[in-house]
């Protein structure tokens, strides 16, 4: 391969990974936004995340073109051929975080109509805001090939999934509380279950940068913490008592 082929391979690799880069920026203030229409339950707002991911989708697409164009035309092999099947994942990641995102928005028009719920939604900012951070990490992970920050991230999602526990646990004793709570608690328990599944697709995309660095997979299994799946309260219940709530799980 001469020189000049070189430099043009190098040059829609550049391009490819900047459009990614676009695409990650796009979807943290996706979720910032669609976090702060949340929490001040602004319609407009929720409404121009709705609209905003229009552009995420067709920046994944320009992604797709290119990176076939790079195959096909440059035939990469061995680190250039890791490189460019990363970068066609990570966009396919996150597009499906902002679609989550747009999810978001559109239950917080439900959810300011739910006037009976009192709920605090202290909790699902928290969320938020550690999985803005794991964006911007992980882009950063990305960008300089820092396979420490990115076992960073992978690591991180377990806190992600400690909190998803808390507000459901949370949400299900406001619901047993008083029923007019039901509506409510069930937007607000979706909304922090797609904020959960970016953690996971975030936690996909810091495996994928390792993967791309080293050469191969992490060994070890990453750690989860998400155990909705298994809770279940009681009425009358100590709820310090995780034993009583949660059922053995081996898968």
């Amino acid at each position: 391969m001469n020189d000049h082929i070189v430099s043009s391979f190098d040059d829609d690799l550049d391009k490819v990974e900047s459009l990614v880069l676009e695409m990650g920026g796009l979807v943290e203030q996706q979720l910032v936004n669609a976090t702060l229409a949340l929490v001040n339950q602004d319609s407009k707002l929720a409404k121009q995340v709705v609209k905003g991911d229009a552009r995420i989708d067709k920046l994944e697409g320009e992604v797709n073109v290119m990176t076939v164009q790079v195959l096909a035309i440059r035939q990469p092999f061995a680190d250039d051929l890791r490189t460019v099947i990363t970068t066609l994942k990570l966009a396919s990641h996150l597009e499906s975080i902002g679609n989550y995102a747009k999810n978001m928005a559109r239950r917080t028009r439900a959810i300011s109509k739910a006037s009976a719920f009192s709920g605090s939604t202290g909790t699902l900012k928290r969320m938020s805001e550690l999985v803005q951070q794991m964006v911007r990490e992980t882009l950063d992970a990305y960008t300089h090939r820092d396979v420490e920050l990115a076992e960073l991230v992978r690591n991180r999602d377990e806190d992600v999934d400690q909190l998803l526990n808390s507000l459901f646990r949370e949400m299900l004793t406001y619901m047993m509380e008083d029923p007019r709570h039901i509506s409510g608690c069930m937007h607000i328990l979706f909304i922090a279950k797609n904020i959960e599944r970016m953690g996971d697709h975030i936690t996909d995309m810091a495996e994928e940068i390792l993967f791309l660095v080293n050469g191969k997979w992490p060994k070890d299994k990453r750690p989860k913490g998400d155990r909705t799946s298994t809770l279940i309260i009681e009425p009358g219940e100590d709820d310090e008592d995780d034993d009583a709530h949660f059922e053995d799980d081996e898968s």
